[in-house]
C-alpha cells in the first residue's frame, strides 16, 4: 500500500471530483456563452457554410431579432455557468459535503 493511498480518504478523492467535474462544466458553460454572445454579430456569422449552401436561410440568420435571440442564448449560458460556480464559494457547516452532486451519494 502506497503512502498517498493511505492519506487520501475516499471523501476527499469524490469531493475533489466533483469540483472537477463542477469547475469544467462552469468553463464549458461560460466559453458557450460568450460564444453566442459575440458570434451572432460578427461577419463569420453573415458569411459562413450554410449562408452559401442554403442561401434562402440567409435573411432568416441575419435578422436583427435572429440575433438578439441568440445572444440573449449566450448570456442565459453565461448566467448558467456563474449559477453552478456559486456554491463552490458557498460557506457550509462543517458536517456537509460542499460539492453535492444530485446523482451522487457520499456516505459517512
Amino acid at each position: 500500500m502506497s503512502l498517498h493511498a493511505s492519506i487520501v480518504s475516499p471523501r476527499f478523492s469524490n469531493e475533489g471530483i466533483l469540483l472537477i467535474r463542477r469547475l469544467v462544466y462552469v468553463a464549458l458553460f461560460i466559453e458557450i456563452g460568450l460564444l453566442l454572445i459575440v458570434l451572432p454579430w460578427s461577419t463569420f456569422w453573415e458569411r459562413n457554410y450554410f449562408v452559401f449552401v442554403w442561401p434562402v436561410l440567409r435573411p432568416v440568420i441575419t435578422n436583427h431579432f435572429v440575433r438578439g435571440a441568440i445572444t440573449g442564448l449566450g448570456f442565459v449560458n453565461v448566467f448558467a455557468g456563474f449559477a453552478e460556480l456559486a456554491p463552490v464559494f458557498e460557506v457550509r457547516a462543517s458536517g456537509d459535503v460542499p460539492f453535492h452532486d444530485a446523482d451522487t451519494q457520499v456516505g459517512p
